[in-house]
Protein backbone atom coordinates (compact mmCIF):
# COMPACT_ATOMS: atom_id res chain seq x y z
CA UNK A 1 0.00 0.00 0.00
CA UNK A 2 0.98 3.64 -0.21
CA UNK A 3 0.01 6.25 2.00
CA UNK A 4 0.79 10.19 1.50
CA UNK A 5 2.38 11.21 4.83
CA UNK A 6 3.33 15.17 4.36
CA UNK A 7 5.40 15.59 1.95
CA UNK A 8 6.16 12.01 0.54
CA UNK A 9 4.35 9.01 -0.53
CA UNK A 10 5.07 5.83 2.07
CA UNK A 11 5.31 2.58 1.17
CA UNK A 12 4.03 0.37 3.53
CA UNK A 13 2.72 -3.47 4.13
CA UNK A 14 0.69 -4.66 6.66
CA UNK A 15 0.03 -8.12 8.08
CA UNK A 16 -1.80 -10.21 10.75
CA UNK A 17 -5.45 -9.81 12.19
CA UNK A 18 -7.08 -6.29 11.92
CA UNK A 19 -7.59 -6.57 15.42
CA UNK A 20 -4.62 -7.69 17.06
CA UNK A 21 -1.91 -5.22 18.70
CA UNK A 22 -0.03 -3.42 16.51
CA UNK A 23 3.41 -3.48 15.81
CA UNK A 24 5.47 -1.09 13.81
CA UNK A 25 8.59 -2.16 12.47
CA UNK A 26 11.61 0.10 10.66
CA UNK A 27 14.28 -1.40 8.92
CA UNK A 28 18.31 -0.03 8.52
CA UNK A 29 19.60 2.21 6.35
CA UNK A 30 20.10 0.55 2.94
CA UNK A 31 17.74 -2.17 3.14
CA UNK A 32 13.94 -2.49 2.59
CA UNK A 33 11.14 -3.55 5.00
CA UNK A 34 11.70 -7.09 3.99
CA UNK A 35 14.37 -7.34 6.09
CA UNK A 36 11.93 -8.15 8.41
CA UNK A 37 10.54 -10.45 6.42
CA UNK A 38 11.58 -13.75 8.88
CA UNK A 39 10.17 -12.01 12.01
CA UNK A 40 7.33 -10.40 10.27
CA UNK A 41 5.79 -13.78 9.24
CA UNK A 42 6.15 -15.50 12.72
CA UNK A 43 3.94 -12.14 14.44
CA UNK A 44 1.80 -11.57 11.81
CA UNK A 45 0.07 -14.85 13.47
CA UNK A 46 -0.44 -13.24 16.63
CA UNK A 47 -0.09 -9.31 15.84
CA UNK A 48 -0.93 -6.41 13.60
CA UNK A 49 2.46 -6.42 11.55
CA UNK A 50 3.03 -2.88 9.59
CA UNK A 51 6.14 -2.47 8.10
CA UNK A 52 7.25 0.79 6.12
CA UNK A 53 10.13 1.75 3.69
CA UNK A 54 11.17 4.63 5.48
CA UNK A 55 12.06 7.96 3.47
CA UNK A 56 13.90 7.94 0.29
CA UNK A 57 14.10 3.59 0.84
CA UNK A 58 12.65 1.08 -0.98
CA UNK A 59 9.28 1.97 -2.71
CA UNK A 60 8.89 5.64 -0.45
CA UNK A 61 9.86 8.61 -2.31
CA UNK A 62 13.71 10.11 -1.39
CA UNK A 63 13.43 13.89 -1.61
CA UNK A 64 16.61 15.58 -1.18
CA UNK A 65 18.22 15.84 1.86
CA UNK A 66 19.70 15.96 4.94
CA UNK A 67 16.92 14.45 7.19
CA UNK A 68 16.69 14.34 10.90
CA UNK A 69 15.68 11.87 13.03
CA UNK A 70 12.79 14.27 14.20
CA UNK A 71 11.69 13.70 10.12
CA UNK A 72 12.22 10.07 10.24
CA UNK A 73 10.07 9.66 13.74
CA UNK A 74 7.23 12.06 12.27
CA UNK A 75 7.10 9.83 8.78
CA UNK A 76 6.20 7.14 11.25
CA UNK A 77 3.83 8.44 13.37
CA UNK A 78 2.21 9.82 10.15
CA UNK A 79 1.95 6.36 8.55
CA UNK A 80 0.41 5.33 12.13
CA UNK A 81 -2.18 8.35 11.82
CA UNK A 82 -3.07 7.26 8.11
CA UNK A 83 -4.09 3.86 9.36
CA UNK A 84 -5.87 5.23 12.09
CA UNK A 85 -3.95 3.69 14.82
CA UNK A 86 -3.65 5.64 18.09
CA UNK A 87 -0.90 3.14 19.46
CA UNK A 88 1.83 0.89 18.61
CA UNK A 89 4.88 -1.41 20.01
CA UNK A 90 7.23 -0.03 17.84
CA UNK A 91 10.97 -1.73 17.02
CA UNK A 92 13.68 -1.16 14.30
CA UNK A 93 16.88 -2.12 13.17
CA UNK A 94 20.25 0.29 13.50
CA UNK A 95 18.54 3.73 12.17
CA UNK A 96 14.81 2.37 12.36
CA UNK A 97 16.26 1.61 15.78
CA UNK A 98 17.12 4.93 16.82
CA UNK A 99 13.80 5.96 14.54
CA UNK A 100 11.88 3.81 17.46
CA UNK A 101 13.28 5.86 20.80
CA UNK A 102 12.76 9.27 18.53
CA UNK A 103 9.18 8.15 18.30
CA UNK A 104 9.08 7.33 21.94
CA UNK A 105 10.50 10.54 23.10
CA UNK A 106 8.29 12.82 20.77
CA UNK A 107 5.18 10.91 21.34
CA UNK A 108 5.36 8.42 24.69
CA UNK A 109 1.63 8.18 24.27
CA UNK A 110 1.64 6.40 21.30
CA UNK A 111 4.14 4.30 22.02
CA UNK A 112 3.24 1.09 23.82
CA UNK A 113 6.47 -0.60 24.18
CA UNK A 114 9.93 -0.27 22.52
CA UNK A 115 12.04 -3.47 20.39
CA UNK A 116 15.74 -1.11 19.48
CA UNK A 117 17.49 -3.41 17.56
CA UNK A 118 21.01 -3.19 17.15
CA UNK A 119 20.90 0.47 17.51
CA UNK A 120 22.53 3.27 19.58
CA UNK A 121 21.83 6.84 21.03
CA UNK A 122 24.49 8.34 18.83
CA UNK A 123 26.39 6.70 15.76
CA UNK A 124 29.94 7.13 16.01
CA UNK A 125 31.20 10.49 15.75
CA UNK A 126 30.03 13.15 12.89
CA UNK A 127 33.42 13.33 10.94
CA UNK A 128 33.02 9.07 10.19
CA UNK A 129 29.57 9.55 9.23
CA UNK A 130 30.76 12.31 7.44
CA UNK A 131 33.66 10.41 5.48
CA UNK A 132 30.81 8.24 4.49
CA UNK A 133 28.44 10.16 2.67
CA UNK A 134 31.68 12.07 0.99
CA UNK A 135 32.09 8.72 -0.43
CA UNK A 136 29.09 8.12 -1.76
CA UNK A 137 28.54 11.48 -2.80
CA UNK A 138 31.47 10.91 -5.04
CA UNK A 139 31.30 7.10 -5.80
CA UNK A 140 27.69 5.97 -4.95
CA UNK A 141 26.19 3.57 -2.49
CA UNK A 142 29.17 0.61 -4.25
CA UNK A 143 31.63 3.17 -2.34
CA UNK A 144 30.61 1.65 0.59
CA UNK A 145 28.89 -1.52 -0.32
CA UNK A 146 32.12 -4.05 0.62
CA UNK A 147 32.65 -2.36 4.22
CA UNK A 148 28.78 -2.06 5.15
CA UNK A 149 28.75 -5.57 4.67
CA UNK A 150 31.59 -6.38 6.78
CA UNK A 151 29.71 -4.96 9.44
CA UNK A 152 26.28 -6.25 8.51
CA UNK A 153 26.61 -10.22 8.41
CA UNK A 154 29.39 -12.69 9.57
CA UNK A 155 28.53 -15.14 6.79
CA UNK A 156 28.72 -13.70 3.60
CA UNK A 157 27.88 -16.70 1.77
CA UNK A 158 24.50 -16.96 2.36
CA UNK A 159 21.38 -16.30 0.25
CA UNK A 160 20.05 -13.86 2.56
CA UNK A 161 23.25 -12.12 2.48
CA UNK A 162 23.86 -11.60 -0.65
CA UNK A 163 20.02 -10.56 -0.23
CA UNK A 164 20.86 -7.68 1.92
CA UNK A 165 23.35 -7.07 -0.51
CA UNK A 166 21.34 -6.32 -3.57
CA UNK A 167 19.06 -4.10 -0.95
CA UNK A 168 21.87 -1.77 0.19
CA UNK A 169 23.26 -1.60 -3.68
CA UNK A 170 19.40 -0.55 -5.13
CA UNK A 171 19.31 1.94 -2.24
CA UNK A 172 18.69 5.46 -3.65
CA UNK A 173 21.48 6.79 -2.98
CA UNK A 174 19.62 10.52 -2.44
CA UNK A 175 17.75 8.48 0.38
CA UNK A 176 20.88 7.13 1.76
CA UNK A 177 22.15 10.59 2.06
CA UNK A 178 19.48 11.85 3.84
CA UNK A 179 19.03 9.49 6.57
CA UNK A 180 22.92 8.81 7.06
CA UNK A 181 22.95 13.08 7.73
CA UNK A 182 20.45 12.24 10.06
CA UNK A 183 22.83 9.93 11.96
CA UNK A 184 25.65 12.19 11.68
CA UNK A 185 23.52 15.11 13.51
CA UNK A 186 21.68 12.63 16.24
CA UNK A 187 21.85 13.29 19.97
CA UNK A 188 21.58 11.37 23.02
CA UNK A 189 19.96 13.97 24.84
CA UNK A 190 17.24 13.96 22.19
CA UNK A 191 15.99 11.01 23.72
CA UNK A 192 17.45 10.37 27.29
CA UNK A 193 15.72 10.86 30.34
CA UNK A 194 12.49 10.65 27.71
CA UNK A 195 11.40 7.32 27.84
CA UNK A 196 9.91 5.29 29.77
CA UNK A 197 7.64 2.15 28.28
CA UNK A 198 8.08 -1.53 28.39
CA UNK A 199 12.01 -1.50 26.44
CA UNK A 200 13.71 -4.76 25.28
CA UNK A 201 17.28 -3.84 23.52
CA UNK A 202 18.43 -6.32 21.39
CA UNK A 203 22.10 -6.75 20.08
CA UNK A 204 24.29 -8.98 18.52
CA UNK A 205 27.43 -10.22 20.27
CA UNK A 206 29.56 -9.62 17.63
CA UNK A 207 28.04 -6.37 16.22
CA UNK A 208 31.20 -3.75 15.74
CA UNK A 209 28.67 -0.54 14.01
CA UNK A 210 26.69 -0.58 17.38
CA UNK A 211 28.19 -2.87 19.88
CA UNK A 212 27.26 -4.42 23.41
CA UNK A 213 28.60 -0.94 25.07
CA UNK A 214 26.11 1.05 22.73
CA UNK A 215 23.40 -1.56 23.79
CA UNK A 216 23.93 -1.02 27.46
CA UNK A 217 24.12 2.78 27.08
CA UNK A 218 20.33 2.47 25.68
CA UNK A 219 19.09 0.22 28.59
CA UNK A 220 20.71 2.27 31.69
CA UNK A 221 19.06 5.44 29.80
CA UNK A 222 15.29 3.69 30.29
CA UNK A 223 14.01 2.53 33.56
CA UNK A 224 13.87 -1.31 33.51
CA UNK A 225 14.72 -1.70 30.04
CA UNK A 226 15.76 -5.06 29.38
CA UNK A 227 18.88 -6.15 27.25
CA UNK A 228 18.72 -9.65 24.58
CA UNK A 229 22.41 -10.27 23.49
CA UNK A 230 22.24 -12.74 20.06
CA UNK A 231 24.93 -15.32 20.00
CA UNK A 232 26.92 -15.26 16.79
CA UNK A 233 25.27 -12.10 15.25
CA UNK A 234 26.93 -8.79 13.30
CA UNK A 235 24.57 -5.80 12.53
CA UNK A 236 22.09 -7.28 10.78
CA UNK A 237 20.79 -10.65 12.37
CA UNK A 238 17.04 -10.47 11.16
CA UNK A 239 18.55 -13.11 8.22
CA UNK A 240 21.50 -14.75 9.68
CA UNK A 241 20.31 -15.17 13.12
CA UNK A 242 16.52 -15.22 12.22
CA UNK A 243 15.22 -17.73 14.95
CA UNK A 244 17.11 -16.32 17.80
CA UNK A 245 15.21 -12.71 16.88
CA UNK A 246 12.37 -13.95 15.95
CA UNK A 247 12.06 -15.50 19.40
CA UNK A 248 13.54 -12.38 21.32
CA UNK A 249 10.84 -10.01 19.69
CA UNK A 250 7.96 -12.60 20.37
CA UNK A 251 9.39 -12.99 24.08
CA UNK A 252 8.77 -8.96 24.36
CA UNK A 253 5.39 -8.89 22.68
CA UNK A 254 4.14 -11.46 24.66
CA UNK A 255 4.83 -10.44 27.62
CA UNK A 256 4.31 -6.60 27.64
CA UNK A 257 0.81 -7.73 26.07
CA UNK A 258 -0.22 -9.87 28.82
CA UNK A 259 0.18 -6.98 31.04
CA UNK A 260 -3.03 -7.01 32.65
CA UNK A 261 -2.10 -8.80 35.74
CA UNK A 262 0.71 -6.35 36.09
CA UNK A 263 -1.14 -3.26 35.25
CA UNK A 264 -3.52 -4.77 38.03
CA UNK A 265 -1.15 -4.92 40.38
CA UNK A 266 0.48 -1.48 39.76
CA UNK A 267 -2.92 0.20 40.19
CA UNK A 268 -3.60 -1.95 43.58
CA UNK A 269 -0.25 -0.13 45.12
CA UNK A 270 -1.50 3.29 43.75
CA UNK A 271 -5.07 2.92 44.64
CA UNK A 272 -3.65 2.05 48.36
CA UNK A 273 -0.95 4.79 48.57
CA UNK A 274 -4.07 7.63 46.99
CA UNK A 275 -6.77 6.24 49.19
CA UNK A 276 -5.52 4.53 51.65
CA UNK A 277 -5.09 0.89 53.12
CA UNK A 278 -8.11 1.37 55.17
CA UNK A 279 -10.51 2.47 52.38
CA UNK A 280 -9.18 0.32 49.71
CA UNK A 281 -9.85 -2.66 52.34
CA UNK A 282 -13.64 -1.54 52.65
CA UNK A 283 -14.39 -1.22 49.07
CA UNK A 284 -12.87 -4.24 48.41
CA UNK A 285 -14.96 -5.77 51.25
CA UNK A 286 -18.10 -4.39 50.07
CA UNK A 287 -16.89 -6.02 46.44
CA UNK A 288 -19.86 -8.27 44.52
CA UNK A 289 -20.29 -9.97 41.14
CA UNK A 290 -22.00 -7.08 39.83
CA UNK A 291 -19.24 -4.25 40.03
CA UNK A 292 -15.93 -6.22 40.21
CA UNK A 293 -15.64 -5.91 35.85
CA UNK A 294 -15.67 -2.37 36.76
CA UNK A 295 -13.79 -2.48 39.65
CA UNK A 296 -10.79 -4.13 37.55
CA UNK A 297 -11.71 -1.40 34.85
CA UNK A 298 -10.66 1.32 37.24
CA UNK A 299 -8.13 -0.58 39.06
CA UNK A 300 -6.19 -1.49 35.72
CA UNK A 301 -6.81 1.40 33.09
CA UNK A 302 -6.88 4.33 35.87
CA UNK A 303 -4.70 3.39 38.90
CA UNK A 304 -2.69 0.99 36.97
CA UNK A 305 -2.13 2.75 33.24
CA UNK A 306 -2.29 6.73 34.37
CA UNK A 307 -1.95 7.16 37.80
CA UNK A 308 1.17 5.65 37.36
CA UNK A 309 2.33 7.41 34.74
CA UNK A 310 5.65 9.66 34.57
CA UNK A 311 4.61 12.28 32.95
CA UNK A 312 2.89 14.21 35.99
CA UNK A 313 3.09 14.00 39.66
CA UNK A 314 1.25 12.53 41.90
CA UNK A 315 0.55 15.70 43.60
CA UNK A 316 -0.64 17.37 40.12
CA UNK A 317 -2.76 14.55 39.86
CA UNK A 318 -4.27 15.42 42.45
CA UNK A 319 -4.85 18.49 42.06
CA UNK A 320 -6.29 17.49 38.81
CA UNK A 321 -8.71 15.74 39.99
CA UNK A 322 -10.20 18.37 42.51
CA UNK A 323 -10.72 20.59 39.47
CA UNK A 324 -12.17 18.49 37.11
CA UNK A 325 -14.62 16.70 39.66
CA UNK A 326 -15.58 19.69 41.43
CA UNK A 327 -16.67 21.05 37.85
CA UNK A 328 -18.61 18.03 36.95
CA UNK A 329 -20.33 18.05 40.16
CA UNK A 330 -18.95 14.35 41.13
CA UNK A 331 -19.41 15.20 44.52
CA UNK A 332 -18.96 11.84 46.02
CA UNK A 333 -15.83 11.36 43.92
CA UNK A 334 -14.67 14.87 45.19
CA UNK A 335 -14.91 14.26 48.31
CA UNK A 336 -12.79 11.12 48.14
CA UNK A 337 -10.19 12.96 46.47
CA UNK A 338 -10.36 15.77 49.34
CA UNK A 339 -9.66 13.28 51.97
CA UNK A 340 -6.88 11.45 49.17
CA UNK A 341 -4.43 14.95 50.29
CA UNK A 342 -3.69 14.17 53.06
CA UNK A 343 -1.51 11.11 50.72
CA UNK A 344 -0.78 13.11 47.68
CA UNK A 345 0.37 16.28 49.69
CA UNK A 346 -2.39 18.84 48.54
CA UNK A 347 -2.65 21.67 50.99
CA UNK A 348 -6.23 23.12 51.97
CA UNK A 349 -4.68 26.38 50.33
CA UNK A 350 -3.82 24.78 47.14
CA UNK A 351 -7.93 23.37 47.24
CA UNK A 352 -9.08 26.55 47.72
CA UNK A 353 -6.76 27.87 44.66
CA UNK A 354 -8.17 25.08 42.55
CA UNK A 355 -11.66 25.78 43.73
CA UNK A 356 -11.13 29.56 42.21
CA UNK A 357 -10.27 28.25 39.07
CA UNK A 358 -13.29 26.38 39.00
CA UNK A 359 -15.52 29.34 39.95
CA UNK A 360 -13.63 31.34 36.94
CA UNK A 361 -14.03 28.75 34.31
CA UNK A 362 -16.63 26.48 35.46
CA UNK A 363 -18.78 28.51 37.52
CA UNK A 364 -19.36 30.01 41.08
CA UNK A 365 -22.51 27.56 41.78
CA UNK A 366 -20.34 24.29 41.11
CA UNK A 367 -17.30 26.28 43.00
CA UNK A 368 -19.32 26.82 45.84
CA UNK A 369 -20.74 23.45 46.72
CA UNK A 370 -17.21 21.95 46.28
CA UNK A 371 -15.73 24.60 48.74
CA UNK A 372 -18.26 23.63 51.18
CA UNK A 373 -17.82 19.52 50.93
CA UNK A 374 -14.27 20.54 50.95
CA UNK A 375 -14.63 22.23 54.11
CA UNK A 376 -17.00 19.96 55.79
CA UNK A 377 -14.70 17.15 54.82
CA UNK A 378 -11.27 18.32 55.58
CA UNK A 379 -13.03 19.29 59.14
CA UNK A 380 -14.18 15.11 59.60
CA UNK A 381 -10.43 14.63 58.63
CA UNK A 382 -9.16 16.57 61.13
CA UNK A 383 -11.69 15.29 63.82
Amino acid sequence: MFCQVGDIVIHATIEGPAQAPPVLLLHSLGTTLQMWDPQAAALAKHYRVIRMDMRGHGLTEAPAGPYTMAMLARDALGLLDSLGIAEAHVGGVSIGGRIALQVAAMAPGRVLSLLPCDTALEFGGAANWQERIDLVTGGGIKAVADATMGRWVLDHSLASSKGLKRMLLGTDPVGWLGCAAALRDCSAADVAGKIACPTTIIVGDRDQSTPLSAAEAIRDAIPGSALVTIAEAAHIPNFEQQHAVTRAVLHHLDGVTALPAAAADAGMVMRKRILGEAHVARSEAALTAMDAPFRDFILEGVWGRVWTRPGLSVRDRSLLCLGILSALHHHDEFRLHVRATQNTGVTPEEIAEVLLQVAAYAGVPSANTALRIAKDTLKDMQA
